[in-house]
């Protein structure tokens, strides 16, 4: 069971598709947003939750606090997920701003003028290195001065090429799951 764990749609249960994605865990959610919150990095926020999949990460922060989550995952069942998903969030948290796209992350991000302060990028583990690197090269424009990008993989892939612009500052393990975070550099 996949839920979101606290803010004002805490407990609300959300909708996995029956295959195609590997929701983050609540242990490593809890973790990762505890860490965030003490930074002051999610209120007032315009979040962007790339291979969404049920949404989780995106709609944890508009739980706590963000003001404007895009969940885009170029799934059909997950895209749908991240629609009922975000109805049921809504319910709480109505002044929140959140957008599905069911697209590619690349797409999306070449094809929006939309800037965001907080990027969660958590693909299928069997998405390439090369992918992620176009990703986050593509991501770069789209980020707010300051912005944080939090990219989760299994513990066996190596760390992200971070592109010009993107400093990693963090890195934390989380029993098979490994998070960097990065900040937009001068």
């Amino acid at each position: 069971m996949t839920r979101i764990i606290a803010g004002a749609a805490g407990s609300t249960t959300l909708r996995v598709p029956k295959s195609g994605t590997r929701p983050t865990s609540d242990r490593v959610r809890e973790a990762l947003f505890s860490s965030l919150e003490a930074r002051g990095l999610i209120d007032d926020t315009a979040v962007a939750d790339l291979y969404a999949g049920t949404g989780a990460l995106g709609l944890e922060a508009a739980s706590r606090g963000a003001v404007e989550v895009v969940l885009v995952d170029r799934a059909s069942a997950a895209a749908t997920a991240c629609r009922e998903n975000a109805r049921l969030v809504k319910k709480q948290v109505p002044n929140v701003r959140i957008d599905v796209h069911a697209q590619p992350a690349l797409g999306f991000l070449r094809g929006t003028v939309r800037t965001f302060d907080l990027v969660f990028i958590d693909p299928p583990y069997e998405v390439t290195e090369h992918e992620i690197a176009e990703v986050l090269e593509a991501l770069v424009p789209r980020l707010t001065q300051d912005a944080v990008v939090v990219v989760e993989r299994s513990k066996r892939s190596p760390e992200p090429s971070w592109p010009a612009g993107l400093e990693a500052f963090s890195k934390r393990s989380y029993g098979d799951t490994l998070a960097w975070e990065a900040v937009l550099s001068d």
